[in-house]
């Protein structure tokens, strides 16, 4: 008798190791996050849900607006390079926020983070923590894809430490780094913040606090103190209509936030006031810190998964077959 292992079945075995991998590939490729959408709001630098308030000669590049309060106040000394809405347009504007907080809330898969996210390099993907803050620098790193997103949702309050750094390397885009707060956002003296910054309550930049992006509060007041704050220039996106579920993730309270109904429009009332233009903070810090990738748990489960599948075939098709 003759043991012959018959050669077809190692064709077979290949295809199948390259279709595992392929599958891996493609469940990387879909949790890729689409940026949120912020309709109206996105050419507003500020926008309050009752006052914006500023003391010192604080520098807007981007739109103000209030609603459904009115009060602007501090400007001057303030200085604003754009319009100023407690109208229709700011109106407009907070109900597309609500629509980009509640899609904001509901991106899935969430990787939980510790409270303090400084000295920490993250690659894109969605993070969820119950407070949130920076102390020291934190780095985004796109790893070369001009269209990583980087989506945060704090279940309370973000606080950035003094002199912290919200710096992007290897091709991050501040019109795609977004922070969803469950009540207030408190920015540090002379810190350096990027992205856009969606809070339940209120928002408060103390002294020197140098913003990239937008802070947009629904609910609250937005304080500010002698800043420079600049929207930057993105495409104005559709917001997605959602209904978001209250979330709760391991070590973290109930992310808060629902969807909340809009109230009819009121007459226009808003004023354009320039002021000079301030260019955007620019310049990559070196990465730091460790890196973590939404979703690649369950990727690896997956890839496990097959490997088992193959390896108990490759057994089975080696067993001699006598002829």
């Amino acid at each position: 008798m003759h043991v012959i292992l018959i050669p077809r079945v190692r064709v077979v075995a290949a295809l199948l190791l390259v279709t595992c991998i392929a599958s891996v590939g493609a469940e990387r490729a879909s949790a890729a996050q689409p940026p949120v959408g912020l309709g109206a709001a996105t050419t507003f630098a500020i926008l309050g849900g009752q006052t914006v308030t500023n003391t010192g000669p604080t520098v807007i590049t981007g739109n103000v607006g209030v609603s459904p309060g009115s009060a602007v106040d501090g400007f001057p000394p303030g200085l604003i390079a754009g319009a100023v809405h407690t109208d229709v347009v700011s109106l407009q504007a907070q109900n597309d926020l609500i629509d980009a907080y509640n899609d904001a809330s509901g991106r899935t898969p969430a990787t939980v983070v510790s409270s303090d996210l400084g000295g920490q390099t993250l690659v894109a993907g969605v993070y969820a923590g119950g407070e949130l803050g920076v102390t020291g620098t934190l780095t985004l790193d796109a790893q070369g894809d001009p269209n990583a997103v980087f989506v945060f949702q704090a279940a309370s309050t973000l606080i950035t430490a003094s002199a912290s750094v919200v710096a992007l390397t290897n091709g991050a885009d501040v019109c795609n780094v977004f922070w969803r707060v469950g009540s207030s956002t408190t920015l540090g003296t002379n810190s350096v913040f990027l992205g856009t910054v969606m809070s339940l309550t209120s928002i408060s930049a103390t002294t020197g606090a140098n913003v990239t992006g937008r802070l947009l509060a629904r609910n609250g007041a937005v304080t500010l103190d002698s800043n420079i704050v600049t929207a930057p220039v993105c495409a104005q996106i559709a917001p997605t209509t959602t209904t978001t579920a209250a979330t709760t993730v391991a070590e973290v309270t109930t992310i808060a936030g629902g969807v909340d109904t809009t109230v009819s429009p009121t007459a226009p009332t808003g004023t354009d006031i320039v002021g000079s233009t301030v260019p955007p903070v620019s310049g990559t810090l070196p990465a730091t810190g460790s890196n973590t990738t939404a979703g690649i748990f369950g990727a690896g489960v997956g890839a496990f998964g097959f490997g088992v599948v193959l390896l108990a075939f490759l057994v089975f098709i080696r067993r001699p077959r006598r002829i």
